[in-house]
């Protein structure tokens, strides 16, 4: 009974590995037909159809041994209508497109399988590969070719390459073979490329696919390879930009930052996101704003991450837009200073290494160095990490050969708020005794003393009591 049991999972494990579950189950008996480079000219045509019928029958690669010679034959005739269409000139003409298209539609569009592992994880997981994939890549060879030929006639091809043909190549997307989302992508941007008509459609379709990933699935293997797309598209945007193209910005590509799997697409994803600041410099200040407010809490990778792009970006802020964002973003990385994690706070101390941004930040000394002051002082002196506190020592001497007299004063008023502090709490443990203290819930201490700031601090400290609790 276990037997039976164990065999069946082991079955149905196996018709997951492929896709192709449309194998005629009659098959139909393929015969040779003539080479195409021994065709005479009049033949020619006709010849290449009857070999783009002969490549629509399918065949059940889940059985290594099961028609041999029929995938052989269909091996053979793709590969030489591969070299024809890449090699050959006049070979496509109008009768063929429908031809060529229902072939490459009966063989690469089908239902994909589902994952054989429902804890799939791209970064740690083998993908399941297709079985099919001998023939498939040979067909999408073929399309890609078909679609780069000399001879290919962009207002024959978009009566059969129409929305729902481009639908149905968006959706093989997700297939888990890298092999296969690698074609997909380029012959996507061909299609794109080729036929102007489909363009606002493929820009809304998969604008669709990251709405169902943020909110919705969390689960769509080709958001990498769609964001490659996306990022040559976004290249060859109009100016000014369209206010459909800013939206796609801030409602789909910032939120994107969200998804668990970031760490998968995030280089594609960072740029795009730079492709926009470098059309449009007005767009980067809710990119900024957009990036702080999805900030990551907990995941110390991500932040890493979002540091990493913030660099970027700040790679090719204008100065204008860089004094609009300075302060919320300063804070921010204060914040990451001051991480007990050390590759976050390293990263955003790298900050101090790039010359662009260290000239940004020499412009506006003022306002960036009150800013972070009290966290490097403090963290310099706490931090467990002593490759931290060198870099942190090196901002400050930076800081001090910008402005030494905004330096000294800085440094003159976080020793007086830090003496005021001390002797306050002592005042408060003078009023309460230690044998009181020791019963207490909690002590806060809170100061509003911001980051080095000129102005006179309110401190305040809250003792409560419980002895009566």
């Amino acid at each position: 009974m276990e037997t039976t049991k164990s065999m069946r999972r082991a079955r149905q494990r196996r018709s997951h590995s492929s896709s192709q579950f449309r194998y005629q189950s009659s098959q139909v008996e393929l015969t040779p037909l003539p080479l195409l480079k021994d065709a005479p000219v009049a033949e020619l045509h006709d010849l290449f159809c009857k070999k783009l019928q002969q490549c629509c029958v399918l065949f059940d690669f889940l059985d290594c041994v099961a028609d041999l010679k029929g995938k052989e034959i269909k091996r053979a005739a793709l590969n030489e209508l591969v070299e024809s269409v890449a090699t050959s000139r006049g070979v496509l003409i109008e009768p063929l497109y429908p031809e060529a298209i229902k072939m490459i539609s009966v063989n690469i569009f089908r239902t994909l399988p589902p994952s054989e592992n429902p804890e799939f994880d791209p970064e740690e997981d083998e993908p399941t590969l297709e079985a099919s994939w001998p023939h498939l890549q040979l067909v999408y060879e073929f399309f890609l070719r078909f679609l780069e030929s000399p001879d290919f006639q962009p207002s024959m091809a978009k009566r059969y390459v129409d929305q729902k043909f481009v639908l149905q190549l968006l959706e093989l997307f997700d297939s888990e073979d890298p092999r296969e989302r690698e074609y997909l992508k380029t012959i996507l941007h061909r299609v794109y490329g080729k036929l102007l008509g489909l363009r606002a459609y493929i820009r809304k379709q998969i604008n669709n696919i990251f709405l169902r990933f943020i909110y919705e699935t969390e689960h769509f293997n080709g958001v990498a390879e769609l964001l490659e797309i996306l990022g040559s598209i976004i290249n060859g945007f109009a100016l000014p930009l369209k206010s459909e193209h800013k939206q796609f910005l801030v409602r789909v590509l910032i939120p994107l930052h969200t998804a668990k799997s970031l760490s998968i697409f995030h280089a594609q994803l960072a740029y795009c996101v730079v492709q926009f600041m470098e059309k449009d410099a007005t767009v980067t200040e809710y990119i900024i704003r957009g990036l702080l407010k999805y900030w990551p809490k907990t995941c110390t990778q991500k932040e890493v991450m979002f540091l990493g792009e913030i660099e970027e970006i700040l790679d090719v802020i204008e100065p204008s837009q860089f004094m609009r964002i300075q302060e919320p973003l300063f804070k921010q990385i204060a914040a990451c200073i001051s991480s007990p994690h050390f590759q976050v706070a390293e990263r955003a101390l790298y900050f101090w290494n790039n010359e662009y941004i260290l000239s940004l930040i020499e412009e506006n000394c003022q306002v960036i160095l009150p800013l972070v002051f009290a966290t490097l002082y403090r963290v310099s002196k706490e931090h467990w990490n002593q490759t931290i506190v060198s870099l942190i020592y090196n901002v400050l001497k930076t800081f001090m050969e910008m402005n030494s007299k905004l330096f000294d004063d800085l440094t003159a008023s976080y020793k007086v708020e830090k003496q005021k502090t001390k002797s306050f709490f002592r005042r408060c443990l003078f009023h309460y005794p230690s044998h009181c203290i020791s019963r207490c819930k909690y002590v806060s201490l809170r100061s509003s003393f911001g980051h080095g700031s000129h102005h006179n601090s309110s401190l305040n400290l809250k003792i409560v009591d419980t002895r009566g609790k």
